[in-house]
């Protein structure tokens, strides 16, 4: 069973994959609330350079650092092709925002070790969490 109150204590870096630089934006707004939670956020965008004051990076297989949880705010269509990114990159999470849904590939993610969590906004998810910090 997914715990994901322990999955947000746990997490130090999230590579937002999708992250937008426009304010108004709902990668951005989550972004930067967890950004300003405590997270490392790493920006995967190939259209920006930088994001949140954080350098973006292209791709998620170009991200020199050890990735907690891959956050993302792409269409479900993309998903698949994340996932196995994830798995090459050896992150432990893979977290699919509010409206993406993608099940094949949360199978996959989920054989190959990845805890994942679908349909839901990190954000929101970690507001409950200091609502309830006994989850």
């Amino acid at each position: 069973m997914l715990n994901i109150p322990g999955l947000l204590r746990s997490a130090h870096t999230i590579a937002v994959v999708g992250l937008s630089n426009k304010r108004y934006r709902p990668s951005y707004g989550v972004t930067e609330y967890m950004q300003n939670a405590g997270y490392r956020i790493i920006p995967v965008n190939p259209f920006e350079k930088e994001i949140l004051g954080e350098k973006a990076y292209p791709e998620l297989a170009s991200v020199p650092e050890r990735i907690d949880i891959v956050d993302i705010f792409r269409r479900s269509e993309f998903v698949p092709e994340i996932v196995e990114t994830a798995i090459r990159v050896g992150a432990r999470a893979v977290w699919m925002q509010e409206g993406v849904v993608h099940e094949e590939a949360a199978a996959k993610a989920r054989a190959a070790g990845l805890e994942v969590v679908m349909d839901r906004c990190i954000l929101k998810e970690h507001r409950r969490m200091l609502v309830s910090p006994k989850s």
